[in-house]
């Protein structure tokens, strides 16, 4: 273990684990944390590696290696299992971790996630990819480009998920995203389509829902814990 996680905790209960997108960190999660602590929940928000104060270690800067340093939480914390939301990137960590660690995902909520690059809408990745490649430009001599780098490689070349492997989520599953999200809407479905019986809720406005929308966001959420 190279790294330690700081994270943010609330409420007694099921534990449920929350992750948040690219460059974020714990606090992307404001407006959920009473709603889901109340409704008796043990909620966990985590700052992945290399961002907020979770520091960022020698492991690789990848979907997986962020998947495996959340295996190593867990064990840390004696959580032999816990539902799983994660949102953007976090959301395609808690798909990676899903399959690789079935046995330790209860319930599996996935807030605009991807399997890869092309589900997110043209207009939103085409910058992504033009910084990314002026960023790796000069990561060698500048560590702010080399940390951006890192960032924008993430959503370049990551999670690479075939849709057909999404048939090995054993987990129930509720699919939820924004009716105006980044991700294509495509995209979304086939995603939901690929889980085995998962359930898709679009709420309406944009991929920041949870924070932006949260009372739909979260009673879409605890209607789905709570069936």
């Amino acid at each position: 273990m190279d790294i330690v996680h700081h994270y943010i905790e609330q409420g007694e209960g099921e534990p449920l684990i929350l992750l948040h997108g690219n460059g974020e960190d714990c606090s992307y999660f404001a407006h959920q944390m009473d709603a889901f602590a109340a409704a008796g929940f043990h909620v966990m928000a985590l700052d992945t590696r290399g961002h907020g104060l979770t520091p960022r270690g020698t492991a690789p800067f990848t979907i997986r290696q962020f998947a495996d340093d959340l295996l190593e939480f867990m064990d840390l914390h004696t959580i032999g299992k816990a539902h799983l939301l994660g949102f953007s990137d976090g959301g395609n960590i808690a798909l990676v971790f899903a399959l690789a660690y079935p046995e330790r995902v209860d319930k599996l909520i996935l807030n605009g996630a991807n399997l890869d690059a092309s589900g997110v809408k043209r207009s939103v990745q085409l910058p992504i990819e033009i910084g990314y490649r002026i960023a790796r430009l000069f990561a060698r001599r500048h560590e702010g480009a080399r940390r951006k780098a890192e960032l924008l490689g993430l959503m370049v070349n990551d999670p690479n998920i075939p849709s057909r492997a999404l048939s090995g989520i054993q987990s129930p599953t509720l699919v939820i995203a924004g009716t105006n999200d980044m991700i294509k809407d495509d995209h979304t479905r086939l995603i939901a389509d690929s889980i085995p019986d998962a359930r898709l809720t679009l709420i309406k406005g944009s991929h920041f829902i949870a924070n932006q929308c949260p009372e739909a966001f979260n009673e879409a959420v605890l209607q789905f814990l709570r069936s």
